[in-house]
């Protein structure tokens, strides 16, 4: 649609409002309705929103760590814009208008804790260079007969999943509850997020779904939708969905696996393929490979950024512990999937499905083109059989203290996403890491309370 069709859209719609969000460091969609003619007033300029939103955590506590904004400063509203090519119509709310947004600062230019922010500018950096990224995201996540209220009121123990076992694949689990199941394939298409596959997945009322791919923004835009779409249409259906990267240690965690792969911006020829080589894979590509190799252990928590995301990166559990790499294996970090001039691509196989995918595609993108800009050689050998096994490149930090504090220390972060950022996400991951070490938890009082 055109931007005068939008705005007619929107101007003719009967409920009046349009709903506005905008991702908060940790991917949490944080918004209001607006009326149409406010909506038109600061439709082709900007609007004042609470920058509280960088500055508490995702239980809305606020921060005392933080320089960008806290008490000290007053939590003034900073400068939002609102980007008309997202526009969508919400078919669970009777087609509402719907736009995300993004934060600037006083001079108008990107905000520097904008996640969204954060990749366009790497997005820009890839087009400089000649490339244009296409990307995709694919989630995990666990599907309870529960709401809000009865899982609070539970405890958030011992809560009915959708489907009962480790039935992954299911033909049969699938049309248990069909009524959901095609809710989602059918609602998220009219919402503009395009699913490709969707099928059951091993443990108890847990679904896998591959997004389309796209350009690396609309594929992150789609992802972030996702998530909170995903709940939305749960709720319709008496269901609570959680996108937890490990809900408990008996059952395998939720990843949410990034695709990619670069093309040339004036040939559209995928600059990952090559016929030249056996393997298929052309040596840009090995060199973005060799890239992520170096630089994920650098920015972890931006692929793994909660304490709960360390609880899935453990072995024999289909996340990667070491930093590897191989051709079709997913028992490895980085899988690559030379399959021809069309589809060859990288699976980043180390991001959970707690991710916020603006950080998480950033970060993807970033330590590729550092591989490339570098001229880093793939010299590092693919990993045959088990990836669990082969620590000769080492392995990721075991936690999101370790984790945040090598990103924190680490001059490669600061190069790839400038020193600000960087500073300010830490912050938020350090945070992170106090709130739960000063909890006494369930485990240690059943370990402990009698015995000690």
């Amino acid at each position: 649609m055109t931007t005068k069709e939008i705005l007619s859209y929107v101007k003719n719609h009967p409920s009046g409002k349009v709903k506005l969000a905008i991702a908060d460091i940790d991917g949490i969609l944080r918004g209001k309705y607006v009326s149409t003619e406010k909506f038109l007033g600061i439709a082709d300029s900007n609007f004042g929103f609470c920058d509280v939103v960088f500055g508490w955590d995702a239980g809305d506590v606020a921060y005392d760590n933080t320089n960008y904004t806290g008490w000290h400063s007053g939590y003034p509203d900073a400068k939002a814009t609102i980007d008309l090519s997202t526009f969508r119509k919400i078919p669970w709310e009777n087609d509402v208008p719907f736009f995300l947004g993004e934060f600037i600062d006083h001079k108008n230019d990107a905000l520097y804790v904008c996640p969204r922010q954060v990749l366009k500018k790497v997005i820009g950096q890839a087009e400089k260079e000649g490339f244009k990224p296409y990307f995709s995201q694919e989630f995990e996540w666990f599907n309870f007969e529960e709401t809000p209220q009865s899982a609070t009121a539970k405890g958030f123990r011992d809560l009915q999943p959708l489907t009962p076992g480790m039935f992954g694949y299911s033909i049969l689990r699938s049309t248990l509850r069909t009524d959901y199941f095609t809710a989602l394939f059918d609602q998220l298409k009219k919402f503009d997020v395009p699913i490709e596959g969707l099928h059951t997945e091993t443990g108890p009322g847990v679904y896998e779904v591959a997004l389309l791919y796209g350009d690396i923004l609309t594929a992150a835009d789609r992802a972030v939708l996702f998530k909170t779409a995903v709940k939305e249409i749960a709720y319709k259906h008496g269901i609570l969905a959680t996108f937890m990267a490990k809900i408990n240690e008996n059952l395998p965690g939720c990843s949410g696996h990034v695709h990619q792969s670069l093309w040339d911006s004036k040939s559209s020829k995928n600059l990952f393929h090559s016929d030249k080589d056996k393997s298929g894979m052309s040596e840009l590509m090995k060199s973005y490979i060799a890239g992520q190799l170096y630089c994920l252990p650098h920015i972890l928590p931006m692929v793994a950024p909660t304490i709960n995301s360390y609880k899935r990166l453990v072995e024999g559990a289909w996340a990667p512990t070491t930093v590897t790499w191989a051709v079709d294996n997913r028992t490895v970090a980085l899988r690559a999937l030379p399959a021809g001039s069309k589809s060859t691509r990288l699976e980043t196989r180390v991001v959970g499905s707690d991710t916020n995918p603006y950080l998480a595609m950033a970060a993807c993108l970033a330590a590729g083109l550092y591989g490339i800009r570098k001229k880093l050689k793939l010299e590092q050998p693919a990993t045959v059989g088990n990836g669990y096994r082969d620590e000769s490149n080492g392995r990721f930090p075991k936690n999101l203290h370790d984790a945040t504090v090598a990103m924190r220390d680490s001059p490669v972060a600061k190069e790839l996403f400038g020193e600000k950022f960087v500073e300010h996400f830490t912050q938020t991951r350090e945070w992170e890491w106090r709130q739960f070490s000063r909890v006494v938890t369930d485990w240690e009082t059943k370990r402990y309370f009698e015995i000690i």
